[in-house]
């Protein structure tokens, strides 16, 4: 394949717990500490940022010669830990500046964007959250929605960064909290297609949900999106893999102007998982799954328990 410079790769990866070593009295990071029984300790730390710079770095990069000019990113602590991933040892010369904004979600872990400015001039961010109610009729906290407009190649973008609701209590039980999060993202497409009718829209995130559940039906329906994820999915590929099945968690959907030759110089050309086999254990029952950090409490030393996603376009 001819490496093509004006081949553009956007990507999307869960970076699973990206903590810093400190105790956050507001948060519950206890488990992230090196008094913990997982023993984060200053060295697995950055043994982290230089194997999650590693990725990033390369995401795309055998089609373009380049690293990622977007990267949304889920499971980030604050900004400190984004500030020592962009300055890590691998991913220091891509210079990359970031976006984020703290949300009330228990855990403390937010939505992210890395982004290369020479690239995408970013002109406004600002986060929407999911209300959710807990049975009792207490309030629910999960991430902020992350939105983020700029220019790419002189054309007005909004990027809508997501992390939605695990299934961690069971599919069927926590469907309705990925479906309230869907009707957000879908509010914000229409203010945006309010402020300007041919908005183009590019909606990425961990959405605990396949392309074919009612979730993501609802952003491809009422969101007038493309999920080429779609057919990305099988037996054997996936971002994550749950009980030896393949999940596509992982998606980023466009809008159907992007498909329109005369209303974007932005040519969609695929979408893909970033799944080179550095990133997957070795050997044993879970050969080819995502090596991932921890397994429960049990240090692996892995990357991520997801692979990262990603889209390309090409300029003329």
């Amino acid at each position: 394949m001819i490496k093509n410079s004006n081949t553009h790769t956007i990507a999307f990866y869960n970076i699973e717990n990206l903590f810093d070593i400190e105790n956050d009295p507001l948060t519950n990071d206890d488990d992230f500490l090196p008094t913990s029984a997982k023993r984060w300790t200053p060295k697995r730390y950055d043994n982290k940022l230089k194997k999650l710079g590693k990725v990033i770095s390369q995401i795309g990069k055998e089609e373009t010669n380049l690293a990622p000019i977007i990267v949304g990113l889920a499971e980030v602590e604050n900004k400190k830990v984004l500030s020592d991933l962009v300055r890590s040892e691998n991913l220091i010369s891509e210079t990359y500046s970031y976006i984020h904004y703290d949300s009330a979600d228990e855990r403390g872990i937010d939505v992210a964007l890395l982004y290369k400015d020479e690239f995408f001039k970013v002109e406004n961010s600002e986060t929407f959250s999911v209300y959710l109610q807990s049975e009792t009729g207490e309030r629910d906290y999960t991430r902020d929605i992350l939105l983020v407009q700029g220019k790419l190649h002189e054309e007005d973008i909004n990027i809508i960064v997501n992390h939605w609701s695990s299934r961690r209590e069971g599919e069927k039980e926590t469907e309705h909290k990925r479906i309230a999060a869907a009707n957000v993202v879908n509010n914000v497409i229409a203010r945006l297609k309010k402020e300007q009718a041919n908005a183009k829209v590019i909606v990425m995130g961990d959405f605990n949900d396949n392309p074919e559940n009612e979730s993501l039906m609802l952003l491809e329906k009422e969101g007038h999106l493309y999920n080429p994820f779609s057919t990305v999915l099988s037996y054997n590929k996936g971002s994550l893999n749950h009980d030896f099945q393949w999940n596509m968690f992982d998606q980023i959907l466009i809008s159907g102007n992007f498909f329109d030759p005369d209303g974007t110089k932005l040519k969609f050309i695929k979408a893909e998982v970033f799944n080179s086999k550095f990133l997957t254990q070795y050997h044993g029952k879970y050969k080819g799954q995502p090596f991932r950090t921890y397994a429960g409490k049990k240090y692996k030393g892995g990357y991520s328990d997801h692979f990262p996603v990603y889209i390309q376009f090409r300029t003329p």
